[in-house]
């Protein structure tokens, strides 16, 4: 006992540690869900049509966001090691090549959107029980994305400065501007949505405007605070200098980020297309779902914030040149995530019937809302795992094995027995989406045995100083 003990569960120093990068994180994680949690209130107490839209439209906005945050996660690699090796011109260089890749995405997202936006929200449209009106609901949620469109370009700045001061472990900035942008989201939603103290009442629009006036004040402050405090961002300074980047630097990113990239356009993708299968069961599974998954992501919220913290803890260790730490931090913060989950996912599981209560939605929307909630604070343990594991196999540049172990996994696995349950047999979504979920107890395994092996202990700045 006292050895495992040993192996698992850090020292007061250990947690003040994580507590110093997580707290901030964590903090303004919070905030955006629950503001998330409010919009979602807000726009479900105008109809379920308009819910089922933005929760649509939000779905393939998401794969864009997930592109951008796959694309600068290559180069995030490198900036965590290049600080932890005290270099910081190598930090400007993973800069400037963020910016490259950000405006190539954000290029290609909007030319997507711009002509597809509507067969692509078609795809998720089936009649079905508590359904509602299909053609409003797309009305809605082509409305919701071409209104969005336009905080594309804050959306890309501020993740291109936020990686990068975060992995430097600067996390306090990112915490306070993201906290101003959600208390705008909320204050302008509420105006905007509703129509309320003189405002237009725009409904799905109102929630789409204050959603990208937010994102440009988030932008400005995190900007103008940066190339202001020299000091304290000192690894910025001259950032804009040149835009251009070593080659074999390039090389090694490219190598190391496309892989990522892929990653997280095949997962995003992935994730999109599971939820299209399970439409097939009708357009109250999505609006359950979109409850779920919105109510889940605040009980999930120090998980999700502590994938972080490995990339930035584990990543600095093997920066500095100290892998047996580094293997030493990973385990003990995974140990400690999954504890985590079993705390939250048990309060979770027991206000599963309640919080549906609060949606002006169908009698219908309620019961699967509840039912994803129990199945997703069932499976909060698995989630915290493998959501640790995946960035702690990315800290050290193993992007090929991480691009196997996520992506892979869920287009070999995930994604075909959603296909095949939704469409080949006649079980109801609640069982149907246990099923799913639980499949993923199987990539549980591969992770451990890929930890257990620490092929993924490796310190790349030193090879690209």
């Amino acid at each position: 006992m006292q050895n495992l003990k040993h192996k698992f569960i850090g020292d007061k120093a250990f947690y003040v540690m994580v507590f110093s990068v997580l707290v901030p994180i964590v903090v303004q994680n919070a905030i955006t869900n629950f503001v998330s949690l409010l919009d979602n209130l807000m726009v479900g107490a105008i109809g379920t049509e308009q819910m089922s839209g933005v929760a649509i439209g939000n779905q393939l906005l998401f794969v864009f966001y997930i592109c951008i945050f796959g694309g600068l996660s290559g180069a995030g690699i490198f900036t965590a090691q290049f600080y932890g090796s005290k270099n910081h011109e190598g930090v400007r260089e993973t800069f400037r090549m963020k910016v490259w890749i950000a405006l190539i995405v954000m290029a290609i997202a909007t030319v997507v959107f711009a002509f597809f936006s509507e067969p692509l929200v078609s795809l998720y449209l089936t009649d079905g029980e508590g359904a509602g009106d299909l053609e409003r609901t797309l009305e809605y949620g082509v409305q919701y994305i071409r209104v969005m469109m336009f905080g594309f370009l804050p959306f890309v700045v501020t993740n291109i400065y936020s990686s990068t001061v975060r992995e430097c472990g600067k996390t306090m900035l990112p915490m306070k501007a993201g906290i101003v942008a959600v208390i705008t989201n909320l204050v302008l939603n509420y105006l905007l949505i509703f129509g309320s103290f003189g405002f237009p009442k725009l409904g799905v629009v109102g929630a789409a405007v204050a959603t990208v006036i937010s994102r440009y004040v988030e932008t400005a402050i995190i900007v103008i605070t940066v190339h202001s405090d020299k000091f304290t961002y000192d690894f910025m300074r001259g950032c804009y200098k040149t835009l251009r980047i070593r080659g074999s630097l390039v090389k090694n990113i490219i190598i190391k980020g496309m892989p990522l990239l892929w990653n997280e356009l095949l997962w995003s993708v992935g994730t999109a297309t599971a939820l299209q299968c399970y439409s097939i069961r009708g357009l109250a599974t999505i609006a359950g779902l979109n409850i779920s998954s919105t109510v889940t992501n605040m009980f999930n919220v120090i998980c999700m914030a502590m994938g972080n913290a490995v990339a930035i803890i584990v990543g600095q260790a093997l920066g500095s040149g100290d892998g047996e730490h580094a293997k030493d931090l990973a385990r003990k913060i995974i140990a400690f995530n999954v504890f985590i989950a079993l705390i939250f996912g048990t309060l979770m599981f027991v206000s599963a019937p309640f919080i549906p209560l609060l949606y002006n939605t169908t009698d219908v929307v309620r019961d699967l809302a509840s039912s994803f909630l129990r199945i997703a604070a069932l499976t909060m343990p698995i989630f915290a795992f493998l959501h640790t594991c995946y960035f702690t196999l990315r800290s050290g540049g193993k992007t090929i094995i991480t691009f196997i172990f996520d992506s892979g996994f869920m287009w070999a696995l995930t994604i075909p027995l959603a296909f095949c349950l939704a469409n080949f047999t006649s079980m109801a979504i609640v069982p149907l989406y246990l099923v799913v979920q639980l499949a993923d107890l199987i990539k549980c395994s591969f992770g451990a045995y890929l930890l257990k092996k620490g092929s993924w202990v490796q310190n790349i700045a030193a090879d690209n100083a």
